[in-house]
């Protein structure tokens, strides 16, 4: 293990950079617009312009990285993000701002597409399940570290700024340095949502409705925050704490979802974290412990919902059609985070801050009874026959389904192959 991590050393370091960098400065924004009395409908509106951006980059990037290399490529999209962050406090623009968040979006996108690629073409069967939680653990680490960078400088000011962009300027040195071998990235094909959904509506409405509740609250969460009148410090300890409970909640549910049925335990985890939701739209920041401990458990249910989803797809799935349905399975998430912002900004607009929460909590009632009625109406699948539970985040592209361990014995489907030789030829 400590070999291998050290042959990763420099990915890793590049990672933590990244995304320390770039979660740091996703909260800042939302802090500063509130700062800049900028109506939450508004802001919702621009924050979601990043999603956008990050779904339409990991349907293209691929062909600049093909077309320039994995190196240049990533030196191409860091640079391109850390332009952005030193552009936002230069003008404070909605429409320049909205632009912005979609070019960070997409460029995100193009440099976790390479970082992954790397970290794929080194997992075997023997190493493909350290491999996956290493980068994992390591996400949400740096995701959870970036908000306590909050406290660095007034966000009035360019001095946060600056340090975002420093931070996702110097990610490109440990990677730009590695002697590496470029790996090679092969485009995977999609299941059709239609086709995806009659063969599990379950799966594919649960990566949806967490697109929705990841989307809102990363957008609108420091928003809520800085409403409800907590401090800058305490708004990144109120994000910080949140998804540390994302991937704190993983295993435990992890080993629930491997002893019973899939189905049930993602009811129940609409269930409870629709209540959590509910509680936190009620009582507010009335009491600090509370909020921070319903807002973890809200936020650490709701992220679950995704690995779930993806379990209960693949437990329906032939073993060569996995890769492609989880592509779908993306997509439906990306789709979701694209929508969240914008609804639960509309209901933060009319019934104030609270609104987040309740919304959200309307979303989880709504898959609740979806899968409620899909239990009633369709069969089990035997929880012998069920494949193993991994933890896994959306915040991907499709190259990390490869690290999945469940795909050990992956073969694409012929339909992809032919599409794969077609475009060899073609291009």
């Amino acid at each position: 293990m400590t070999r291998m991590v050290t042959s990763l050393s420099a990915l890793i370091l590049s990672i933590v950079l990244l995304v320390s960098g770039n979660a740091f400065l996703m909260t800042l924004l939302g802090v500063r617009l509130s700062i800049e009395a900028v109506s939450p409908d508004i802001i919702g509106w621009i924050l979601v312009c990043y999603s956008i951006g990050f779904v339409l980059g990991t349907l293209y990037v691929h062909h600049i990285i093909g077309r320039v290399g994995h190196i240049r490529a990533f030196a191409v999209f860091a640079a391109m993000a850390a332009v952005c962050a030193l552009l936002y406090p230069m003008a404070v623009s909605e429409l320049f701002w909205a632009l912005l968040r979609a070019l960070s979006g997409f460029s995100v996108a193009g440099v976790l597409v390479v970082i992954e690629s790397w970290f794929s073409s080194r997992a075997t069967n023997a190493n493909r399940g350290a491999l996956f939680a290493i980068y994992q653990i390591v996400f949400y680490l740096s995701a959870a570290g970036g908000q306590l960078l909050i406290n660095v400088g007034e966000p009035s000011s360019f001095i946060p700024f600056s340090l975002a962009a420093v931070l996702l300027t110097l990610a490109l040195v440990p990677l730009s340095l590695t002697r590496m071998d470029a790996p090679v990235i092969e485009q995977h094909g999609r299941l059709s949502f239609f086709t995806l959904a009659r063969e599990s509506f379950t799966g594919v409405s649960g990566a949806l409705v967490c697109g929705v509740m990841i989307g809102s609250f990363y957008a609108l969460g420091p928003v809520y925050a800085t409403l409800v009148g907590l401090e800058v410090s305490r708004v990144s300890t109120f994000m910080a704490s949140a998804i540390v409970a994302a991937m704190i909640l993983a295993w435990p549910l992890g080993l629930v979802c491997d002893r019973f049925d899939r189905r049930r335990v993602m009811f129940w985890v609409a269930v409870m974290a629709g209540l959590s939701a509910v509680t936190v739209g009620v009582f507010g920041a009335e009491r600090m412990w509370l909020l921070t401990l319903m807002v973890g458990l809200f936020t650490g249910l709701s992220a679950t919902l995704y690995p779930i989803a993806v379990a209960i797809t693949n437990d329906r799935m032939e073993s060569n059609r996995i890769v492609s349905a989880s592509a779908t399975l993306l997509l439906s998430y990306g789709v979701g985070s694209v929508v969240g912002p914008v609804v639960m900004a509309q209901l933060v607009n009319v019934l104030g801050p609270q609104g987040l929460f309740f919304g959200n909590a309307g979303f989880l009632a709504v898959l609740a009874v979806i899968t409620s009625y899909r239990i009633s109406h369709t069969d089990d699948v035997p929880v012998a026959d069920q494949e193993h539970f991994i933890p896994a985040m959306p915040e991907s592209s499709v190259v990390l389904t490869e690290m999945d361990p469940r795909n050990e014995e992956f073969q694409e489907s012929p339909e992809v192959v032919e599409m794969q030789e077609e475009q060899r030829h073609t291009g």
